[in-house]
Parts: C-alpha cells; structure tokens; sequence
C-alpha cells in the first residue's frame, strides 16, 4: 500500500501538510470539514503537492520534516519538489 505526504493550500493562503493512504479522499474530507482541525476554518483546500512513498515511516517523516520548514523554504520546495526529492531519496532519507 502506497503512503502519501501531501500539502493543501487554504482560502486564506496558509498550508497544511499532512500524511495518507488516499489523497483524493483526504483532500475531500478537508474540504468537507472532517480532514485536520487546522483546515475546517480555511476552506476550501486545493491540493498543490504529494508524493508517494513505500513505506508510512517515510511519508509521516516527510510530514514532520516539510512541517519543521520556514514558509519560505516550503514554496521553494513546492516549486521544484521531484528534482528535490530525487536528490534526497537517492542519499536516503534521514
């Protein structure tokens, strides 16, 4: 089963990272108001960013990581994401 980090943009421009299974159906719950407490007030959500991983381990550490980001590192990474990614996964993600 595929794992997913994903990023929503908010109505008021803020983002919220987070981690699923389905990210057609979470994106769906957000804008439903049953995703994160964060997003019921921000909706609707557009989805501008995910990526698959083999494992929940990697895609909860990408949460975690993308989250610990300045905003402007994020839209940076948002950017130019798979050429950044390729670049991580290929020394290993720590």
């Amino acid at each position: 089963m595929p794992y997913y980090t994903y990023t929503v943009r908010c109505a008021d421009g803020t983002l919220y990272t987070g981690w699923t299974t389905d990210v057609a159906k979470r994106v769906a719950a957000h804008n439903r108001g049953r995703g994160a407490k964060y997003t019921r007030s921000r909706r609707p959500v557009t989805l501008i960013w995910h990526h698959g991983f083999a494992t929940k381990h990697d895609a909860m550490h990408w949460e975690w990581q993308i989250k610990q980001w300045p905003r402007t590192k994020k839209e940076a990474f948002y950017h130019d994401a798979e050429a950044i990614l390729a670049l991580y996964q290929s020394e290993e993600i720590k």
